[in-house]
Formats: structure tokens, sequence, C-alpha cells
């Protein structure tokens, strides 16, 4: 028997592909399905869709969600369990309307079949990421996640902006005297490695620029976000942000992390590393009097199992010993961070530090 309060997929939706990562697919509900199976909407994108019935509407209910199917993979954690995290720790941390909500629902019959085929057949026509190719939803997962519709598909004019908000404070265990935070150290780290073997480097903003005091730093980090249009308007949307001040505050007062974190044999999973790895989408209205949305997305709980907690520590070890908190590496470039910047005194009372 149904679990009544459980939501339940109706047959007749149409799902199209919209985006994925390396545990989820994330798929739109559309009306008026076309009778292909393969519809491409961006030369960029492939957009695969499954017809469940030539006359399905979306529901009303529906509307403004979208449906979010897990992959298989090694971590096996299922959306119930993902679910409860997300009710009973991480939702009571903000505001419901900062966050990109999430339920249950249960799944159709045959759905992730047919999804799986659709995936394969995406690959074969090339038309899947490459990085992503081999991949497919799990077949023993009978729900799938409502998920807060936070594209701009229906919404013409406006945009969508998307950044990592990841280390709004220093990392408890860097070097005192450091001159990069541990994004920046992070990155310019690994661009070394991009280096050594011809990739290409990667460029981003400094996530204490975006708590500043200053708008000409907030200014200075939306070169680098993505989907941002007019960097005035977003630069003035981000000072002062409630939504960004609530997740420094949470990142405070969930600090065992770096050298302080759990041990590399922990089992326990870690809201101190989830808090840091989450992603804000900002829906901003062509009309400056419509008011713009912010949310937080990817806040499901990560686990310091199958070696993650080991990996962790590493790395900070790797930053510290390998001089990248310092900025003293002889590989390092000039960088974004605004610790480094000429007259920003690297002590508690400098306004990036402040955590309240």
């Amino acid at each position: 028997m149904t679990n009544p309060n459980i939501l339940e997929l109706p047959q007749g939706v149409q799902l199209v592909y919209l985006a994925e990562g390396g545990a989820n697919v994330i798929y739109r509900f559309v009306a008026n399905p076309s009778k292909s199976s393969l519809v491409v909407r961006d030369p960029k994108r492939s957009v695969s869709s499954i017809v469940l019935d030539e006359h399905s509407t979306v529901p009303l209910w529906l509307r403004g969600k979208l449906l979010r199917l897990r992959k298989e993979t090694a971590a096996d954690i299922s959306y119930k369990e993902i679910n409860r995290n997300f009710n009973t720790i991480v939702r009571p941390l903000f505001k419901s309307d900062e966050l990109v909500d999430q339920s249950l629902i249960l799944l159709p019959h045959g759905l992730i079949q047919r999804c799986n085929e659709q995936l394969r057949a995406a690959e074969i026509s090339g038309q899947r990421p490459k990085k992503r190719v081999g991949g497919y939803l799990c077949l023993d997962e009978p729900f799938g996640l409502l998920i807060t519709d936070m594209t701009t598909f229906d919404e013409p004019g406006t945009t969508l902006a998307e950044l990592k908000p990841k280390w709004l404070t220093q990392s408890p265990s860097a070097p005192p005297t450091a001159h990069r935070c541990r994004t920046c150290a992070l990155r310019e780290m690994k661009n070394h490695d991009a280096r050594s073997i011809g990739l290409k480097e990667q460029r981003s903003f400094c996530p204490l620029d975006l708590v500043s005091e200053c708008f000409e730093d907030i200014l200075r980090a939306t070169t680098f976000i993505k989907g941002c249009g007019d960097r005035a308007r977003l630069a003035r949307i981000l000072l002062h942000n409630p939504v960004l001040q609530r997740l420094r505050a949470q990142q405070t007062s969930w600090s065992q992390v770096g050298l302080l974190g759990p041990p590399s044999h922990s089992q326990k999973t870690s809201l101190d590393m989830t808090l840091r790895d989450c992603t804000m989408f900002i829906k901003v209205p062509h009309d400056d009097k419509v008011p713009v949305e912010i949310r937080l997305g990817d806040l499901d709980l990560k686990t310091g199992a199958g070696g993650k907690s080991n990996y962790w520590r590493k790395l900070e070890v790797e930053l510290i010993d390998g001089g990248w908190y310092s900025g003293f590496n002889t590989s390092q470039d000039p960088s974004e961070c605004a610790l480094q910047r000429p007259n920003t005194p690297i002590t508690p009372d400098n306004p990036h530090f402040r955590l309240s």
C-alpha cells in the first residue's frame, strides 16, 4: 500500500533532460510533447525527452518543480536517507525561501528504464556530455526528488547567476600569516598541476570578496560569476546579502574542517564540508522592481567514508606544506585572493575575517 504522505508522479507526464552531475540527472516537466524521442534545444547541450502520453499536460502541483533522479554510484545513498538528512539537519539552518527545496516522489513503474534508454540513445548520437557517458540511473531507487525549479525557461528577460560560495571564512588550520584563502590556495595548486600536463588553468573569484564590506570587492568577484549579465546590479544584490551572511555564519559554526576535520576512518556525515560546497542560484528579473530570488542548492550531506575524509585532510597538508597558503610557492602567479592585495593587513581585524 502506498504511503499517503508520499507524492506519486502520475503517468502521462513528459520529462526533458536538463542537466546531470556525477550522482544525479535533472529533468524538466513539459506539456504538448513532440512525437520525437529526442529533442535538441541547444547545440551545446543535448536534451533527451521521454514521451509517456501524447495528451499529457503538466499538473499544477508540478509546475515550478524539476525532477531529480539518482544515478548508480559507489556511495549508494538512497533518496530516502538524503531527504531525511536534508529535512532534519540542513533545513533548520536556513529560511525556507533560501533553499532549493526538495521532497520525495514515488516514480511510475518502468520510468527509470526508459530514462536510461534515452541516456544510451544520447550517447550513441553523441549528444550526451562525454564525461557522463557510461553512468546510468539506479534501477533500485523507487523515488525521485521534486526540487525547486531555478531555471528561467518560462521567465523571459530573467537571468540566472550561479556561483559556489565555498569558503567564506579562512580554514581554521591555515597558517596565521596566509596570503591566500583556502579556495584561492587550492585553485592555484590545481592550476600548477594543470600546467604541468598542458591543461587549461581555471580562474575564479575569491569567496572572501563575496562577503566584503567593500562594493568594489564584490564587483570584482562578479567578473567570474556564471550567468552574470549586469555586474553592477548583481554586486548590489550580493552586498550585505542575508543568504550569504547566513551561510558564512553557518560555515563559522560548523568549523570542523581542514586538519580539525573528522579522522580518515570516520563514517559519519560532515555538515561542515557540505556547507562549503553548495551552489547559490540567483534569479534576477528584468524589472528591478520585481524581487530577486536567491536559493542554495547542492546540499546533500557529504560523507567522510570511502576515503573522502582522508582526501580532505591530505589536501590541507599539501596546501600548508607546499606553501600554497603562504603564496610563496615559486609556481604561483598573481592571485585574485583578497588576502594578497596591497595594503590589506593579514590580521583577525581584517574585514574579510569578520564572522558576525
